[in-house]
């Protein structure tokens, strides 16, 4: 030691001596740790065997781990050959060096196939227990163009909780004729052992053929509200020539700035100048619902900083809108504003949206669409055309009693529903006491001789006996539970009305069966088409090839896999 100084150690550790050296001479204890830092740690030799070795193929953790990764594959739609890149395969080996990870082959055949399977079986069970059920399909085309059939089912369990299920995604080469389609929509249903008789109703689009393939298999049909208002916004603003020339303006505008990059580089400067917000131009699509209305939006939002860019350059100054335009698109954009929020509201498939479509249509007669004072011509033409059109597309009478059950809202015409809604808790009563009758008949005979009647049951044949029919009993109590219900204040217009009934069902149990039937209702039919953009991240350029029969595996693996 440099400094000669004696160290304790009474019980031969080096702790006193390591704190010396670290108070009193630190580049000596530098060296000292630097050095120990150095000597790697012996391993344990069952470790180091164990650190090696593959796991066995049929070991429980070499599955889970399998498992995971056919999981990660379907639900966030990755290609097969993920499986067999090096960088994936770097991650595995990092993640656990002894997992050996199975080939592209043995994913694609077995893995798929059997999650596939076992996940089939779990909405078969689930759908077993349905009472009463929706459905949504549409018809779309692939990337390469080879024409599908999408189906998906709608239901509420007993716990007042809404499920949505893909059922499928298939290949439909046929005809789309209205004969086709409900003979494939009839096969579809009974394929996942759903009785016809317990579905409420079918929510399409308007297309010719799908509304005749829901008369032919008389299956009650709603129209989807999205497809309608996008047809009455489409209705309203046609044949006009104001409007098709802003329209145009706006659509030439778009396609500058999409196309040049030097354009929307100019355009961000400005925006930052003028205090305006970064946002681009927004392109029309014509099957996209409010696309038009939010390119006009973003055209008026955006109008200072794109005439400043424009006016910099003379070549491009016929693309800056006229007062004229801009007087035009503000009218149209007072007209279709409030639209776009009630069609992205009623397009949701995990709360209940079908109760809303009478009162929304209700709003639009008495407040948005009204004609006011310091409306301009122009606005309230299109105000007029879209009601107009609306009000006759749903005021035929099977539309207006689905709508009236769904709702229970209806205030000219109260009396009316509340007997439909007697009328329907009595028939569900009676299917309800004919499937419970029907199994306690069969055993009667063998129960009568294993047990002797107790003394209670004597009283309880007379009391029925005195009773005499019973049927008027249970009209009086399904009346008694409608008065209270209807007797009840009504719940906060965003309460979320299922989670009332949960708390509910036993106060109203006939009445909870028909909510559970009639709220299970889609109001559109986007989670069909929300299908079409699955199946859009599944067959990309890249995927192509891939058979019919395994993008429905596919599709209904990343829709239902939780």
């Amino acid at each position: 030691m440099e400094c000669h100084k004696v160290v304790a150690t009474k019980h031969g550790n080096t702790t006193n001596l390591s704190d010396h050296l670290k108070r009193h001479h630190k580049a000596l204890y530098d060296e000292y740790k630097a050095k120990s830092g150095c000597q790697p740690k012996q391993t344990n030799i069952c470790d180091a065997f164990a650190s090696v070795t593959p796991y066995q193929k049929g070991s429980q953790r070499q599955k889970e781990i399998t498992d995971a990764i056919t999981f990660h594959i379907a639900k966030d739609m990755l290609p097969l050959n993920t499986v067999a890149k090096e960088g994936f395969k770097k991650m595995i080996r990092t993640l656990d060096r002894r997992y050996v990870i199975p080939s592209r082959t043995y994913f694609s055949q077995v893995a798929i196939k059997e999650l596939y399977e076992k996940c089939k079986s779990k909405i078969e069970a689930e759908l077993s227990h349905v009472e009463y059920y929706a459905t949504t399909t549409d018809l779309w085309s692939s990337r390469t163009t080879e024409p599908y059939m999408s189906l998906t089912v709608h239901f509420i369990t007993e716990d007042f909780e809404l499920k949505s299920r893909c059922l499928q995604t298939a290949f439909f080469p046929e005809s789309h004729t209205a004969e086709n389609i409900a003979e494939a929509l009839r096969e579809a249903v009974s394929a996942w052992g759903l009785d016809e008789t317990r579905q409420v109703c079918i929510t399409t689009d308007n297309a010719a053929n799908m509304v005749k393939a829901a008369d032919l298999n008389k299956w009650t049909r709603l129209q989807c509200f999205g497809h309608r208002l996008h047809l009455a916004i489409e209705n309203a603003v046609k044949k006009d020539g104001r409007i098709d020339r802003a329209i145009g303006v706006c659509k030439k505008l778009v396609s500058h700035f999409s196309h040049s990059w030097k354009a929307s580089d100019a355009l961000a400067k400005v925006q930052k100048e003028l205090s305006l917000p970064s946002h681009c131009l927004i392109s029309e699509c014509q099957t996209r619902w409010g696309s038009r209305q939010m390119m006009i939006s973003r055209i008026l939002e955006q109008q200072q900083a794109l005439t400043q860019v424009l006016s910099a350059d003379k070549k491009l100054r016929h693309l800056i809108p006229t007062w004229q335009d801009i007087d035009v698109l503000e009218s149209v954009s007072k007209s279709l504003g409030p639209m776009l929020d009630f069609t992205d509201a009623l397009s949701g498939d995990e709360y209940v949206s079908v109760s809303f479509v009478k009162p929304v249509l209700q709003l639009f007669n008495t407040s948005l669409l009204e004609m006011r004072e310091e409306d301009t011509d122009l606005t309230k033409n299109i105000k007029k055309k879209m009601l107009d059109y609306l009000n006759e597309k749903y005021e035929d009478d099977d539309t207006q009693k689905l709508l009236d059950m769904a709702s229970f809202w209806t205030p000219d015409k109260k009396t009316q529903v509340k007997a439909t809604v007697a009328s329907q808790m009595m028939e569900c009563q009676k299917k309800s006491s004919c499937s419970t009758d029907v199994e306690p008949n069969v055993t009667s005979a063998t129960q009568a001789k294993k047990a002797k009647k107790s003394l209670g049951s004597f009283f309880k044949q007379r009391e029925t006996e005195a009773k005499g029919d019973s049927s008027l009993t249970l009209k009086d109590a399904l009346e008694a539970e409608l008065n209270t219900y209807l007797l009840t204040p009504p719940i906060d217009k965003e309460e979320d009305p299922l989670a009332w009934w949960k708390v509910h069902k036993l106060s109203f149990p006939h009445l909870a069966r028909l909510a559970r039937k009639y709220l299970c209702i889609p109001a559109t039919s986007s989670p069909s088409e929300r299908l079409f953009s699955t199946s859009g991240n599944i067959v990309t350029c890249q995927r192509t090839c891939l058979k019919p029969a395994k993008v429905d595996r596919l599709v209904f693996l990343a829709k239902n896999l939780e």
